[in-house]
């Protein structure tokens, strides 16, 4: 369950979500002479002194900034410092940064349900499942989009971890396979301690770590077409972690299910927010984000009317529902969304995509709680 501060970086996963290419990296200094190739599947390294599985993490040799910021590093952000520690590196690529959305999906589904009281055992479940949607399976997903992104983030973003060297092969898949195997065994936990004759849970979380397979990997890659993707990633970071909070304290309904893809659809805009930093690798690897396909023009004014148009909807549905405070508190916390639009995103989506998301992010994920309170009444 899976982002929607910098959405966020990711890939979709519940709770928590590539094209064959060509690209020539720079390694180690110390490895000479060395040539790295890609395929499908694996990532080569070719040495005269050094085999793949032998080489030990280092800090990489180049840094976005002289001055990189230790804090950002284990956010799992742009600005980071170089960092050798192995731990480190393995807490910047689960990209810390991307967790609390998906945690608030679950405050989200939990409030929805009507049925999460203030005792230790509810709030020690959802604690369970907030760790099932961030740490592990968000963690996950993020892993898996970087270990598929190492090409294309050798052409933005050269000193991450994985395209600098900064951690071998090995250690990227084992911290694959680890997030998975204990997001999905968490989510079998959380089941048969509410009692669940079917393991809703464990399929959701099975769900939506395929979908966050199938959007970073080949051959479908969904974030190849910027609609499908973006729609994808959307999801995973509202509907699924609302599915997983809602099915722990109560019953996942129909019209809830209808009512989170749509609020999906604010999260597709939310994904476009931080494709224009990435046009440059996107264009020269044929990735069809909207920045690329539209041009950054267009694909900001989809950008914002996704989110806009999305919450408005939102806020009729409730009001056609016979619920006009609820509504009109959530056209009340669109205004201020609007307001920095036009402050920031709108005037220049890449230097400014930090600044937006910060400041209007927050109205936006409120709205979701006061949505998850009026379906539970």
């Amino acid at each position: 369950m899976a982002s929607l501060i910098n959405m966020l970086s990711v890939s979709p996963t519940i709770l928590s979500p590539s094209i064959t290419r060509t690209s020539s990296l720079q390694t180690r200094p110390n490895l000479s002479p060395c040539s790295v190739s890609f395929n499908k599947r694996r990532l080569t390294i070719r040495a005269a002194e050094t085999d793949a599985n032998e080489v030990k993490s280092e800090a990489p040799d180049k840094a976005p900034a002289k001055n990189g910021s230790s804090f950002n590093q284990l956010l799992g952000i742009k600005g980071a410092a170089q960092e050798s520690n192995i731990w480190k590196i393995r807490l910047q690529l689960t990209k810390p940064v991307t967790w609390p959305p998906l945690v608030w999906g679950v405050v989200c589904g939990a409030a929805a349900s009507g049925n999460f009281h203030w005792n230790v055992e509810d709030v020690a479940k959802s604690i369970l499942c907030m760790m099932m949607s961030g740490p592990f399976l968000t963690g996950y997903t993020q892993t898996l989009n970087d270990w598929y992104d190492r090409e294309i983030d050798a052409i933005n973003e050269p000193y991450r971890p994985i395209p600098s060297g900064a951690i071998s092969e090995n250690e990227v898949i084992n911290q694959i396979w680890v997030l998975l195997l204990g997001g999905l065994t968490t989510a079998g936990i959380l089941d048969i301690w509410a009692g669940h004759d079917f393991p809703i849970l464990f399929y959701l979380a099975l769900g939506g770590s395929l979908l966050s397979y199938i959007y970073s990997a080949p051959p479908l890659k969904l974030k190849q077409n910027g609609w499908i993707g973006n729609f994808a990633l959307g999801a995973s970071y509202i509907s699924l972690p609302w599915w997983a909070g809602q099915a722990l304290f109560g019953t996942l309904t129909p019209d809830v299910i209808v009512l989170t893809l749509l609020y999906s659809i604010a999260g597709l805009g939310i994904a476009i927010v931080n494709d224009f930093k990435s046009v440059e690798g996107d264009r020269a690897l044929g990735l069809q984000s909207l920045p690329v396909a539209f041009g950054s023009e267009t694909a900001k004014w989809i950008c914002v009317g996704a989110i806009d148009i999305t919450q408005l909807s939102v806020a009729g549905y409730l009001l056609g529902a016979g619920k006009p405070y609820y509504a009109l508190a959530l056209l009340a916390l669109i205004a201020p969304q609007v307001f920095f639009q036009f402050k920031y995103f709108l005037k220049d989506p890449v230097k400014y995509d930090v600044k937006y998301q910060a400041s209007a992010q927050p109205f936006l994920v409120l709205g979701l709680l006061v949505t998850a309170l009026a379906t539970s009444h």
